[in-house]
C-alpha cells in the first residue's frame, strides 16, 4: 500500500491535519502536503478551514450543514461563516448572518469561527477580522456585512463602497441595531 492509499486511511480515522499525517510519517509537511495536493486533484480528499476530510465526508457535512442556520439562504463558499460549536457545526450564508447568529450561539461553546477575506479568499478568523458594515456592495443580505483579513483593506474597500469598518464585536452590535432601526444607520458604536 502505497502512501497516499495509506493517508486516506488515516483521514477516515480522525487524522485530519497534514501536521498529524507528517508527524505520524516522519517526515515534512511539505511531503505530506504534495501528497494531499495529489489527492485533492483525484477528487478523494477536501481541504477545509485546515481540516482533511474524505469527500463523502465532506459531502455528508455539507449535506448537514444545508442553508444558513439565521436566514435559510444556500450558502456561497466564499461568504460563509462556520462556527464549530462542541460536537457541531453551525454555518450562516454571509457576515450579516454570521454576526447576527453569535448572539444566539452564545451560551453553547464558540470554539471556532471561520470566513474567508472577501478579497484574497483566504480562511480567517471571524473573530480577528474586521467587517465593512452597510457599503453599497451587497453580495448576500443586507444591510452588507464584508469580513477582511485586515483592517487596511477593510479600510480601502469603504472608501471605495461606503460603509463603516468595525471590529467583530462592534460589528455584532452595529448590525443588530440596523436591523432594530429599519436599517437606519446609526455609527454611535465605537469602531476599534
Amino acid at each position: 500500500m502505497d502512501r497516499k492509499e495509506q493517508i486516506l486511511e488515516l483521514i477516515a480515522k480522525g487524522y485530519n491535519s497534514v501536521k498529524t499525517l507528517a508527524e505520524h510519517f516522519g517526515v515534512s509537511l511539505m511531503t505530506i502536503y504534495r501528497d494531499v495536493r495529489e489527492l485533492e486533484r483525484e477528487g478523494k480528499i477536501i481541504r477545509r478551514h485546515g481540516e482533511l476530510l474524505l469527500k463523502k465526508e465532506e459531502e455528508k457535512q455539507v449535506q448537514e450543514m444545508g442553508a444558513c442556520a439565521y436566514c435559510g439562504k444556500v450558502s456561497d463558499k466564499r461568504l460563509e461563516f462556520v462556527y464549530r460549536l462542541r460536537g457541531k457545526t453551525v454555518c450562516a450564508c454571509c457576515a450579516h448572518c454570521g454576526l447576527l447568529l453569535f448572539k444566539e450561539l452564545q451560551g453553547n461553546e464558540v470554539q471556532s469561527c471561520m470566513t474567508r477575506d472577501f478579497i484574497s479568499g483566504n480562511p480567517i478568523n471571524c473573530f480577528s477580522a474586521w467587517y465593512v458594515i452597510d457599503s453599497s456592495a451587497v453580495p448576500c443580505c443586507s444591510p452588507s456585512a464584508i469580513a477582511f483579513g485586515n483592517r487596511e483593506d477593510a479600510e480601502k474597500f469603504a472608501k471605495g463602497f461606503g460603509g463603516k469598518v468595525f471590529d467583530f464585536e462592534s460589528a455584532v452590535q452595529v448590525v443588530e441595531e440596523l436591523m432594530k432601526r429599519g436599517q437606519k444607520v446609526v455609527w454611535e458604536v465605537r469602531s476599534s
